[in-house]
């Protein structure tokens, strides 16, 4: 192995990054390139997969020339992703077929119903640990297959391929079809047990399994870069999410991180058996280091909280930029009775309601733009109390510490409102980008740049913690308004 640093690359929801990490886990270099946000109908979002490449390609340039070093110094690099995003592109051309449909896209409401129907949720949940929502990339594969014209006859004849973002990089990088067990769980067409593709499912959904790329495991080679990064290793690919834990260093069965950005994602790690949820969590894949057994997560999904804030600068003008939310919502003491529920796109974890839409509710002539500014950050806390409470309905242990990272994280109005709502230690780790280390550490195991997770381990460093200052009264008192809140969102969509 050569090379003294290890490169990821991060695909998210509203930019592509890349970072250089050294031997110390220590940020190197950073590089950030925003993308287009595609509404072609209300409750459709997508992305252009090839604007997202160049994106990429520019990023990596910035980030080898901000540290100072070529390709030549990295010894591998990993790559993170927006998950459920479904990208099916031509096989011989490398051109996108249609716009990727994004995670957070909704049309797909009525194949669910057909999939119930023929295939039945609990029998699904039982085989994929996951849930009929939107939100998966299966029923979204599905629906290009069946509204692209000619498209279901060129997937039957393997000439055109599906994957999520980190196949579509991969395929980019090295010109292999592949994609990790981590992604794969979260199409709706992979056996949790089997970690492979499920006949079953992939007849139930009509999906030809000649357009899916391989199951690889999340740490391992992939292939040899070309291009931008000309012989670099491509050594890893795991879902956002998972990334995060493993950049968290969650290693144990009982840990667990919330990640905040566009979404926030809760996951906590159950180690080498899957947890099945009787509370509307999901049940995924955490990772599988190449030559082990897969280890398996409890996740709780919220759709919308640094979108939110991005919704008062963008489409309510009360911010001129995402930082300043934490001071608009400090000229109040408090939310005025005044709450926020975010269901842009339904409700996620716990609930699992499509038919949601947002609502502002306990609206008085008292409120101002401060106290809308503070629902709006409350409204990331009352959500993530919702899936700890499921999460410790579901699992053996109750959460006693939540590890936390994300853009949101700088925010330490809303930091200390989190460990009020949730009554237990919120601790920041030293390095916010944790998706994105995730990503490098994974990569650099694979290559031997770190020999074990024990190293990484030690290399896990917090910069601050906060405790519940709230009082036990008030805050169940808060919970119930939140509630009461939540339950107007519901049968909006008929």
């Amino acid at each position: 192995m050569t090379g003294e640093y290890v490169a990821a690359i991060d695909q998210g929801t509203t930019s592509s990054r890349c970072l250089v990490f050294d031997r110390a886990g220590e940020i190197v270099s950073v590089a950030q390139r925003e993308h287009r946000q595609i509404f072609p109908q209300p409750g459709w979002v997508e992305h252009d997969a090839e604007e997202i490449w160049d994106n990429v390609e520019q990023v990596v340039r910035d980030a080898l020339a901000d540290a100072g070093i070529g390709p030549q110094s990295l010894a591998a690099v990993g790559i993170t992703n927006q998950r459920e995003t479904t990208v099916v592109w031509d096989r011989a051309t490398g051109r996108p077929v249609a716009h990727a449909i994004v995670w957070q896209d909704t049309r797909t409401g009525p194949l669910l119903r057909e999939l119930d129907e023929r295939y039945g949720e609990e029998k699904l949940r039982h085989r994929t640990g996951l849930t009929l929502a939107t939100y998966f990339a299966g029923p979204k594969l599905r629906w290009l297959l069946d509204h692209v014209e000619g498209l279901r006859e060129r997937a039957e004849r393997g000439e055109v391929l599906f994957g999520t973002m980190d196949s579509w990089l991969i395929w980019k990088l090295t010109g292999r079809h592949v994609t990790d067990v981590t992604n794969a769980s979260r199409t709706m067409l992979m056996d949790l047990e089997t970690l492979d593709w499920d006949p079953e499912l992939l007849d139930a959904l009509g999906v030809p399994a000649a357009m899916l790329p391989e199951i690889c495991s999340s740490a391992e080679v992939y292939g040899t870069a070309e291009g931008v990064l000309a012989r670099v290793p491509v050594a890893s690919a795991l879902g956002d999410q998972q990334a995060a834990l493993f950049g968290q260093t969650c290693f144990r069965p009982g840990e667990a991180k919330c990640t905040y950005g566009t979404g926030s994602f809760l996951l906590l790690n159950t180690g080498g058996s899957p947890v099945a949820s009787r509370h509307g969590l999901l049940t995924t894949v955490a990772y599988r280091i190449d030559g082990h057994p897969a280890v398996y997560a409890l996740e709780g999904a919220i759709a919308v909280t640094g979108s939110l804030v991005q919704w008062l600068r963008d489409n309510l003008g009360l911010i001129a930029s995402a930082a300043e939310v934490e001071e608009l919502a400090g000229t109040v003491e408090d939310n005025g009775g005044c709450y926020v529920v975010p269901a842009f796109s339904g409700l996620f974890a716990p609930h699992w309601r499509s038919d949601a839409r947002g609502v502002i509710a306990g609206l008085t002539g008292y409120i101002t733009k401060g106290h809308l500014a503070r629902a709006v950050l409350e409204a990331s806390a009352w959500q993530t109390r919702e899936v700890v409470d499921a999460m410790n309905a579901d699992s053996d242990v109750a959460l006693r510490r939540l590890r936390v990272d994300g853009g949101m994280t700088a925010n330490e109005l809303l930091m200390q409102f989190l460990a009020d709502v949730l009554d237990v230690p919120v601790v920041r780790s030293r390095i916010t980008e944790t998706t994105c280390l995730g990503a490098a550490y994974a990569a650099g195991l694979a290559v031997g740049f770190w020999p074990d997770l024990d190293t990484l381990r030690e290399q896990w460093r917090s910069d601050a913690q906060w405790e519940s200052r709230m009082d036990p009264a008030h805050r169940e008192r808060e919970l119930r308004q939140w509630r009461k809140a939540v339950r107007r969102t519901l049968d909006w969509v008929e």
